[in-house]
């Protein structure tokens, strides 16, 4: 059973978002960890950096593939989890906490307006399994 946690949004990309004041923490979801297996190596962007909506925010590397992980919104990078770096089995573990992988400062919060909500995305995947 894949988890996906009702309060956050979800891109078709399989990365999560929350918002925190201006802040969106973003990293890969459950669905996303499970298809892609055991991660071992996860590259994260330099706090600082300026990230597009759809712009490669990093990557992550398992046993079997090696995925883009792509920003849902546009803004500066404010902080990277720089403990997925030392464990990245962290994401694996727990996608949506101690997974996180960034927190950017939006430029447009408006932009989360088009993600999938946990239902939407839900069906979302299940039609892709389909």
């Amino acid at each position: 059973m894949v988890s996906i946690p009702s309060g956050l949004r979800y891109s078709k990309e399989h990365e999560w978002v929350r918002t925190e004041g201006g802040l969106a923490v973003i990293g890969i979801t459950d669905y996303a960890q499970k298809e892609l297996g055991d991660i071992v190596f996860v590259d994260l962007p330099a706090v600082g950096r300026k990230i597009s909506r759809g712009g490669t925010l990093g990557s992550v590397e398992s046993v079997k593939a090696v995925s883009d992980v792509y920003s849902p919104a546009s803004g500066t990078v404010e902080e990277v989890n720089a403990a997925v770096s030392s464990d990245p089995a962290a994401v694996n573990k727990d996608p949506y906490g101690a997974g996180w992988m960034v927190k950017i400062r939006m430029d447009d919060p408006s932009e989360l307006d088009s993600l999938l909500d946990a239902e939407a995305y839900g069906k979302f995947i299940e039609s892709a399994k389909g």
